[in-house]
Parts: C-alpha cells; sequence; structure tokens
C-alpha cells in the first residue's frame, strides 16, 4: 500500500515538472513571457516546483522498507528533471526586473536535483539486494 502511494505522489512530482517546463518552455517563447498557466514566475515555482522537489523525498521515505527498481527510476527522472529546470535557468536571462543570485539558483535547483538521483540510486540498490 505504501509503495502504491509512493508510486502515485511521485507520478505527481513528474506530472508538475513536465507541466512546469510546458509552461515556462511556452513563456521563454511568447514575447509578452507569459505561458498557459495564469502564474507568474514565483506561483509557478511554489506551487509548481516546491512540491516537486518534495514529493520524490517523501515517495523514499514512506516506502524505505519497500523494494522498488520502478520507484527508484522515478525518483531518479524527477531529479533528472529538475538538473535540467536548473541548467535552463542559469542558462538563460532573467526576467526583466528580476535580480537572480547564481549561486542560490544553483543551491535551490541542483541540490535537491542531486539528492533525489542519489535516493533513487540507493532505493535501486536496495531492490537489487
Amino acid at each position: 500500500m505504501l509503495l502504491k502511494a509512493s508510486v502515485v505522489i511521485t507520478g505527481i512530482a513528474i506530472g508538475l515538472l513536465v507541466l512546469y517546463g510546458a509552461d515556462v518552455a511556452v513563456a521563454m517563447s511568447n514575447t509578452d513571457h507569459e505561458g498557459f498557466l495564469p502564474l507568474n514566475d514565483m506561483q509557478r515555482g511554489m506551487g509548481l516546483g516546491g512540491p516537486a522537489l518534495i514529493l520524490p523525498i517523501i515517495a523514499f521515505f514512506i516506502s524505505l522498507k519497500e523494494s522498488s527498481k520502478g520507484l527508484g527510476g522515478m525518483i531518479i527522472i524527477a531529479g533528472v528533471l529538475i538538473l535540467i529546470g536548473g541548467l535552463a535557468m542559469v542558462g538563460s536571462p532573467a526576467p526583466e526586473g528580476v535580480d537572480r543570485d547564481p549561486m542560490s539558483s544553483i543551491a535551490m535547483l541542483f541540490a535537491p536535483g542531486i539528492f533525489q538521483i542519489a535516493l533513487g540510486a540507493i532505493k535501486i540498490k536496495k531492490s537489487s539486494n
């Protein structure tokens, strides 16, 4: 039961990350810099990105005693999506009027992404035994 909940939670996180990325891509391609969701950058980050950072970590810990290579793979996918988003953010100019510190951006995105990848690898390794 906990494993199924963990898979669902991680699936939701992956869905949020894909939705976040798609909205940012649309916003970057438009001249008015608006995505298809009626959210500004902060709302998008807090509403979509925040839960996507936390949910896979919760999923790992609630299914700690259960083996699942699939869940480990999903957690790794979530971590990789976070890293890709972080790379895209660091590589793109900050929106007009926004002062963005690149070092804090790296810490805020790369650390959780790497942590999720590590948790996914641990889950897969424990499932192999």
